[in-house]
Formats: C-alpha cells, structure tokens, sequence
C-alpha cells in the first residue's frame, strides 16, 4: 500500500465519495461510500496492483466486469453486483451494490470463534457459490473473511471474483488464505478455492487463519508452502474436513461433493442443529442450511420508552451495568433490554431491510456512515446522527439526544425523540451481559418489566442474526403514565461481554402507522455500533 493517495475530499472516478473504512487486508482496503450521481450507498474497494502490471493491470476492470457477471447469472443473489471497475493511478478501484451484511473478518474479530454449526452452515453456502462458479471454470482465486458478507436473513454475499489472474502477483489481498500452488507462482484451479474455504473454516473454528501474517506477502506465502499445518484443537466433528481441504498437494484435497457430505453430516449429527436449520435450495439443487432465522417470515417492533420515565438513580445505574442497564417504570429501565439482548417479535418484519433484488437505494450523499446491515435511501426528513459514544443510527430530522444515563466505563442508555412525539428510540450499551442473546431478555430484562406493572409480553423471544451477530427480539405491552404503549426490543452480542439493544416505543394504539413503522425499519437498518 501507500502508492495511491486515498482523501475523502475527492471522489474515486470524480464520483464515488469515501465515506469509512470497512476493512484491511495486504494491499487491498474496502469502504463505505456514497455514489455522488445516484445518491446511493455502495462499497468501493481499492486494490494496489504490482508496479510492473502494465497491459495486465490495464485489463482489470473489464476481467473484473465479465467474472462476476458470469457467476452472479450462475448463482443470484450470492455474488456481490459489480457496478463500476476503474484502473486510477495503478490502483482497481471496485464499486460494488450495496450489501445488508457484515464481512466475516469484521464479525470474527468481534466474536472470536464461531460453533461448528454455525461454521458449517457458512462453509456450505460458500461451497453453493464455488459449485456455480466451478461449473463455468471460473475461480475465484482470492476468497478470504473479508471476501464474504453475512446477511441477517438469507445466504452469504461473496465478493471479489475476477480479481485472480489481473496481474502476475501470487497472491493479491490475503496471503494467509492463499493456497500453496499460489504461494509457489503456479497455475491455479478449484483446487485453491478449495483450499481457501478449508482456511476459512479453520479461521472460524480456531479464531486465527492457518498460516499467520508475516508483515510481508512473500514471507507469508513461504509459510503456506513450507511449513505444516497448525493442528486444529478447537475443531471438533470438522477436524478431517479441514485437515483434508488443507492438504498441500492439490491431488489430495477433498473435492466439493466430498467436503458437502462431510459438512452435512456434522450438522445432521448435531442435536438440535437441523431444529435451527431451514433448508434452501443451492445452485443445482443442492439443499444447503441456512442461519437460524433467514428465510422465516418475522414480525415484531421495537420499543423505547420515553424521556419522562427515565430518570436512573446511582443504585439503579450500578445495577444497568450489570443487567444491561434495566430502569424503573413501565417505560425506562425496567423495560430496556441489556445492550446483549437482541429483539424480534410477532407482527411484520421490521428488520426486513432488503428490496426485492436485494440493491440498495442509499442515503444522501451527506449522510455519514451507511449500515453494513442497510440497504435503502434515507426516508425523506432523516438525517444520520453520530453518537461521541461511538455509535450512528439515522433518526427523524426533529429528533434529538433526550436523556443519558449510565455507569461510566461499564455501560450508558441513550434516549431519542422529539417534543410533542410520543415515540422514543433508546440505545444500550454494556460490557456485561451474558453470552445467550435470548437468555438475557429472559432472564435480566422479563422479570423487571414484570414487576414494573402493566407488562404483558407479545409472542416469543426469537432468536436471530442481526449484522452477522448473535441477536434475539421481544416485544411487549407496559403502561406509561397512565397510556398503553408498545415496545420492540433487539439486543445483540457483540462478544466479550459487550453487546447492544435498540427499543421502539409507541402509543400502542399507533403501532400499525405506516410512519413508525417505517421509522423502525430505518432504525435497525441504519444502526452501527461502537464503543467507547
């Protein structure tokens, strides 16, 4: 890196506007950014190519054009929409349709390790997009955790086709999930995709990649050929799948049919991990699991409760650092979830943040930082609002900071609303909340709602992916001042104690407006975490 002067005072091709970094690997940086002509959101990605590129580096953009558009034909809705491919500088510059996910390297990073199911269910869908490309001799060739997104509902988005072959280099982006015919400058088949999965899936299971970074590409690459493989210890029923996926000779690896049934059978084998599984089809027919959730109709909304009600006193604000900051009356503490509990209740899917096609329509070329988890414009009047805590979520335009409660360094409640609008979003965070999403709302939040009077919960706590994370949602009724309001709570986990909650608060009777409503969808689309 460090050839390409990157500001976000110029727009990339005079018309895409840098707006946060998203993720880093070798030579390659993504961002979110705002598409100057359109309004829309979109994700550019600049990837340094070697100095001696020449004619090779020149035919890029068009070589990154034709992949994807072949394998999205292959399989839709799984490979990222590539709208735009420019040579500036020597650097690609890759525009891509805006994605309602998380990349997994973001995700890993906060969450460590993934469970078996969990990482099988991923390598499956990844195997879906590989088995499309295959088929058409495409590879991809550079498949890292920061090539793949997780969706809140549905399969993963895979990014980054076409890059492989643009320029002699072995390896571009991620050299630790190169595979060792890249690492010795060989000719490369499925075989490397093969072996790029196998690494992916041993990152997930062991929290780290096979081969660590060196600092350098070319040492890294020595590593992958060189040295053996770092035995998985956290692994379990995947162990031989990622042990034979990582095999240094491209004849030995698994091939796809035998790396499907191996992944399979370790979901098959799991109690309860079919329970949590819906079965989609994949490209050729093939039935892959999806995560918990995708797929499944979901209602519910988010509550938070209102100004007048939440005023916390020290007592109080010790114990919100400890229970995800729970307050007193029907409407405050007692009815916010801790910041680990995630929400959906019963009624239409507010988290539904998707259009049909899965583009985005994108916010104001103003606005700030776009959602990983969002995809439209801002609704008329919206604005983004950037938190000092760290977070920014898209709010009405009369909207304002209403009340702030916490413990320092352990947790904080943020309020939003307006005067003369019974409404409230309220924020959460903590750095104590347990590692079950479901179980917190349960367990800390439930009984004090209970004893706050009024209460009455609406359907079931629901579990769910929100942002690639751990997430559940409740929803329920509680009186305020007298007034029935209704409430929707998402809470999720963003590891190592720390997690979120967003609740919606309104007048019960105005539940069904369409303008809440679309409040609410605005609210969890465009919601971005941060810590202090």
């Amino acid at each position: 890196m460090g050839r390409a002067h990157v500001t976000g005072d110029r727009p990339v091709a005079g018309r895409y506007r840098l707006v946060e970094v998203t993720h880093r690997e070798t030579n390659r940086v993504g961002w979110y950014a705002d598409d100057l002509h359109t309004g829309r959101p979109c994700l550019v990605t600049l990837t340094e190519l070697p100095r001696d590129a020449g004619e090779t580096a020149r035919r890029a953009p068009s070589r990154v054009l034709r992949a994807t558009e072949s394998v999205s034909r292959l399989c839709p809705g799984r490979i990222a929409t590539v709208l735009d491919a420019v040579d500036e500088n020597g650097s690609l510059w890759t525009v891509t349709a805006w994605i309602d996910g998380t990349p997994l390297d973001e995700v890993l990073a906060q969450q460590g390790t993934f469970g078996h199911v969990r990482a099988a269910r991923i390598a499956l869908e990844l195997l879906d997009v590989l088995d499309a490309a295959h088929a058409e001799a495409v590879t991809h060739g550079e498949l890292s955790p920061g090539q793949v997104f997780l969706r809140e509902e549905g399969p993963v988005v895979v990014t980054g086709y076409g890059l492989a072959g643009t320029t002699s280099a072995p390896r571009l982006t991620a050299p630790s999930y190169a595979s060792p015919e890249q690492a010795r400058d060989q000719r490369i088949g499925p075989a490397a995709d093969l072996w790029a999965l196998g690494a992916i899936l041993y990152t997930m299971l062991e929290g780290r990649p096979p081969y660590r970074d060196r600092g350098r590409p070319e040492a890294t690459l020595r590593g992958v050929d060189r040295l053996p493989l770092r035995t998985p210890v956290r692994s379990g029923p995947l162990t031989q799948v990622v042990q034979g996926l990582l095999r240094k000779d491209a004849r030995e690896r698994l091939n796809r049919r035998a790396v499907r049934e191996a992944l399979t059978r370790a979901l098959r084998e799991d109690p309860g991990a079919l329970d949590a599984t819906v079965p989609s089809p994949g490209p050729h027919g093939a039935r892959t699991p999806v995560p918990h959730g995708a797929g499944r109709r979901r209602t519910g909304r988010t509550l938070a409760l209102g100004t007048t009600l939440a005023v916390v006193t020290v007592t109080l604000a010790a114990l919100a650092a400890t229970r995800g900051l729970p307050g007193t009356g029907a409407g405050t503490a007692a009815d916010a979830p801790p910041a680990s509990a995630s929400a959906t209740a019963a009624s239409d899917p507010p988290g539904d943040v998707r259009r049909p096609g899965g583009r985005a329509t994108a916010p104001p070329a103003a606005a700030p930082t776009p959602s990983p988890s969002g995809t439209g414009a801002l609704p008329p009047g919206f604005r983004t609002y950037r938190a000092p805590e760290g977070f920014s979520v898209a709010l009405p335009g009369d909207w304002e900071r209403l009340d702030t409660s916490g413990t320092p360094g352990l947790a904080y409640r943020v309020t939003f609303g307006a005067e003369g609008d019974p409404r409230t979003l309220a924020v959460t965070y903590s750095e104590r909340v347990g590692s079950d999403a479901v179980a917190v709302w349960r367990d800390d939040v439930e009984p004090l709602l209970v004893r706050s009077g009024g209460y009455r919960r609406i359907g079931g706590i629901e579990a769910r992916t929100y942002q690639g994370r751990e997430a559940a949602d409740m929803e329920w009724y509680a009186e305020d001042d007298g007034a029935r309001v209704r409430t929707f709570g998402r809470g999720f986990l963003l590891g190592g104690g720390r997690g979120f909650s967003l609740r919606w608060t309104t007048p019960a009777a105005d539940w069904e407006e369409p303008a809440g409503r679309e409040a609410l969808r605005t609210f969890l689309r465009t919601f971005r975490p941060g810590t202090r």
